[in-house]
């Protein structure tokens, strides 16, 4: 497993008055992870180095 792209806390902060299982930072690190892999994807066939808002 790769490092952590998000925050533990902050997700708790999110997600106030709800218990966040001990895995779901994990899981949800995973996804952004494959986002932002998408995103350069798409800013690569732009022929850009930059991913922005619009690559998600």
């Amino acid at each position: 497993m790769s490092e952590l792209v998000v925050v533990r806390s902050k997700i708790k902060e999110v997600a106030k008055g709800m218990n966040v299982a001990g895995d779901f930072a994990d899981a949800l690190s995973k996804n952004v992870e494959m986002i932002i892999k998408k995103a350069c994807e798409r800013a690569k066939a732009n022929k850009r180095a930059t991913i922005q808002p619009r690559d998600l």
